[in-house]
């Protein structure tokens, strides 16, 4: 039977949030904080993050303005405008790193269009998961592509009704429990867990059992069960 499958971009389909541990590996060198840890420093950032998301959402831009907040309230030394534009350049590298799709993605993909129904259902700043899609090629498998503020049961009732799907055959795939795998099971779909083991820490919760998740150990798994 022919079934519906929402599908998440970042770290389900290609290599992202590697990028964001990597700039603030660098932001931590630069700030050079006489005491505190990276744990410690992270722990900061994940607070003006939780802060700043509700208001501004998600993205590399965004990204840029929590460290530079970040470094504003942590730095030990005299605070220069380029030092500001230091901690943005940081993070603006990030929209210069290669694209790199997860190992069997692309056919698992071209397998699962013959046979169901996908679409794209990413959050972030539109513009760059538009240029993401672009660059990864793989909008061609997707019969519909949907970027929300925010992926939450809210957002996954309302994508099934305004498409007049049948949560019963209505999957969601993804790599984070907060945002692909609890919500979607909290609005009556189904839901398939990838794992990654660089998900972003916020996005990680415990799943408990459910009758109608699936876990799978890699992307490719999907074959094997739509």
């Amino acid at each position: 039977m022919r079934q519906h499958l929402f599908i998440d971009a970042d770290d389900t389909l290609w290599e992202n949030n590697v990028y964001f541990e990597q700039a603030f590996a660098e932001f931590v060198e630069f700030l050079d904080h006489s005491t505190l840890t990276p744990q410690e420093i992270r722990a900061i950032l994940d607070e003006i993050e939780l802060a700043n998301i509700r208001l501004h959402g998600y993205g590399t831009e965004n990204f840029g303005r929590n460290m530079t907040e970040c470094y504003l309230r942590l730095a030990e030394r005299h605070i220069r405008e380029e030092d500001l534009d230091r901690v943005m350049a940081i993070a603006w590298r990030i929209l210069d790193q290669p694209l790199v799709l997860i190992e069997g993605v692309e056919e698992t993909l071209a397998y699962l269009a013959q046979r169901h129904d996908l679409t794209l259902v990413t959050k972030g700043h539109p513009e760059e998961q538009k240029l993401k899609i672009d660059r990864s090629g793989l909008g061609v498998w997707f019969g519909h592509t949907v970027i929300v503020k925010e992926k939450d049961a809210a957002a996954y009732r309302k994508l099934a009704a305004e498409r007049g799907l049948d949560p019963a055959r209505t999957w969601m795939v993804g790599n984070s429990p907060k945002s692909d795998i609890l919500p979607a099971l909290e609005a009556g779909l189904g839901a398939v867990y990838v794992p990654h083991p660089r998900t972003w820490h916020l996005e990680r919760q415990e799943i408990p059992d459910h009758p109608r998740l699936v876990r799978v150990g890699r992307f490719a798994e999907l074959r094997e069960h739509f």
